[in-house]
């Protein structure tokens, strides 16, 4: 695959960001200038969770039609409890072997989305340089898709109901057993773990959603700082210095308490030192190609660091430093504004917190992907990190009714304790709510509607 000619003046900027000359050894290349390939170039689907087991073998399939022509092998290397493929993409072919696996949780996919970026990345650009030295210097395992029964249940859980990541000592999921099966085989040098996380997972105060989240994983309760450990504090490092410009200060760090049962801690143990990178909220009304670009980023600027060995200059002290994850992020805040509750109950002003989960719904076999609202919390949100902040100073915050729409003046009904509306605004109910300007004749302007679900497109 050749890289299009429209993309000439991106890898002259690539050329210029990476500092590359002729005759030298070619340095990893520079974050802006990933992100800018990504832009033009990235080959994922703008909707993660829309991405099932189906779509995946496709597009294995096509990269295993290329055949010689590609750098890229395909090989099926195991089969879920249900038969569904599990696929091994590895390319190059230097001696230091690398292992990333995503999805073993079914519900995670953004990594999956960006692998297939990474191998389109890899195969155009194999000529240069820069990806020339990291097929010469590193053979790349990756298996996209670990647990493929979850991916289509849209579940975090295999088809046992086992969560695979903690499944590491008994090894009675088949998923488990595999990579267990091609950790031994492969025996690389490091792992690379891909998940994502909660959307309410936020860093710093004020709290802002965390949307990327490192660890270098221990492999003891004592945390032992061995070379392994030292290594990925520094993947850590570059990884931080590489989406910080790209999403300023929403990169965090887990807390590296052991985890006995987990499959990073114990591949740590077995040899092979893991970095875990979980991906979380970006405020963004679609936030996958901005969270699959980041992941993007990562993959190939790790890599790279691996390759031409400037990982061994990376300051460790630079992942040690990052904030770590608080789990205080909400989706929307609406500040200061009066509520009328819909339950008889006096107006109020105050702040309401709202949070959102992703759910897929399979209807006539299509991946259906909604986002539903739930009223989190009332009162006072200052201290509460949000993706959207709405301000309601003046406004009256109230449950819709049937029909309202966006700049229509409507009349509110008397809601009282024995007759109270059937979406009221308190904690632990759908948010679907009206956001109102009163007039001076008792009536009120409709402008903004907030409904309990969305479908995503």
């Amino acid at each position: 695959m050749n890289c299009p000619r429209p993309f000439a003046a991106v890898l002259a900027a690539f050329v210029t960001l990476s500092g590359f000359t002729a005759g030298a050894q070619a340095p990893a290349p520079a974050p802006q200038a990933l992100a800018s390939l990504w832009d033009h170039e990235h080959v994922s689907s703008p909707v993660t969770p829309l991405v099932d087991h189906a779509e995946v073998k496709r597009r294995i399939a096509a990269l295993a039609a290329a055949g010689s022509a590609s750098v890229l092998h395909v090989a099926q290397v195991g089969a879920s409890l249900e038969g569904r493929e599990i696929y091994d993409v590895s390319f190059g072919t230097g001696p230091y072997v690398v292992l990333l696996w995503s999805q073993m949780h079914g519900d995670e996919g953004t990594a999956t989305s960006a692998l297939f970026d990474l191998y389109a990345y890899i195969d155009a650009h194999r000529a240069e340089p820069s990806v020339a030295g990291l097929l010469s210097a590193l053979t790349v395992h990756t298996v996209p898709m670990l647990n493929p029964d979850g991916a289509e249940r849209w579940q975090r859980r295999n088809a046992q109901g086992i969560d695979i990541n903690r499944d590491a000592l008994l090894l009675q999921s088949p998923e488990g057993r595999l990579l267990k099966k091609l950790r031994d085989a492969w025996q690389p040098k490091v792992g690379l773990n891909l998940h994502n996380q909660n959307w309410r997972t936020s860093i710093g105060a004020p709290p802002v959603g965390a949307a990327i989240s490192l660890l270098s994983v221990a492999f003891d309760q004592s945390q032992t700082m061995s070379p392994g450990r030292v290594l990925t504090r520094k993947l850590a490092s570059v990884v931080r210095d590489a989406l910080e410009p790209l999403a300023p200060g929403r990169i965090g760090k887990y807390d590296d308490a052991f985890e006995v049962r987990a499959f990073g801690d114990n591949i740590t143990k077995w040899g092979t030192p893991v970095l875990l990178i979980e991906t979380g909220p970006y405020p963004d009304v679609n936030p996958d190609p901005a969270l699959i670009r980041l992941n993007f980023v990562a993959l190939a600027r790790a890599l790279g660091a691996l390759a031409d060995g400037s990982v061994d200059l990376a300051d460790p002290a630079r992942y040690d430093t990052l904030p770590l994850n608080q789990s205080l992020n909400l989706h929307t805040v609406i500040r200061n504004v009066t509520i009328i509750q819909g339950s008889g109950v006096p107006p109020f002003t105050g702040d309401v917190g709202i949070n959102a989960v992703r759910r897929v719904r399979i209807d006539d076999g299509q991946r259906l992907l909604f986002e539903s609202y739930q009223i989190d919390d009332i009162g006072d949100l200052r201290t509460a990190g949000r993706l959207f902040d709405v301000d309601g100073t003046g406004k009256v915050l109230a449950p819709s009714v049937t029909g309202a729409t966006v700049g229509q003046e409507i009349r509110l009904p008397e809601w009282t304790k024995d007759r109270p509306s059937s979406t009221l605004v308190l904690t632990g109910y759908q948010a679907q709510l009206m956001l109102l300007r009163p007039l001076p004749n008792g009536a009120y302007i409709v402008e903004r509607l907030f409904p309990g679900q969305v479908e995503i497109k």
